[in-house]
């Protein structure tokens, strides 16, 4: 991994995406329910919050295995995210 920066977009960028594709399931489906979808955009936002903060912590002693670790986490939490919207009915 590149740095802390590239970390903090790639997490933005993957979030924002679900986000998107929330939203665009929603426009699409205006006849159903949108509880689900908007549970999932608030998710979508916790994990934002959650990762970033993991990422802003100063005090981690081995700086590339704490990155590795948040980027194993964004990749996991946004499929578990993605499965949720596919799911969607």
């Amino acid at each position: 991994m590149a740095n802390v920066r590239d970390l903090k977009k790639d997490i933005n960028y993957v979030l924002g995406d679900i986000i998107e594709a929330v939203y665009v399931w929603e426009y699409s489906n205006t006849d159903k329910d949108t509880k689900k979808s908007e549970g999932i955009i608030d998710e979508a936002i916790e994990t934002f919050d959650e990762l970033i903060a993991k990422v802003n912590a100063k005090n981690v002693e081995n700086a590339k295995a704490h990155f590795k670790a948040i980027n194993g986490e964004l990749e996991t939490k946004g499929r578990a995210l993605i499965d949720k919207i596919n799911k969607l009915g």
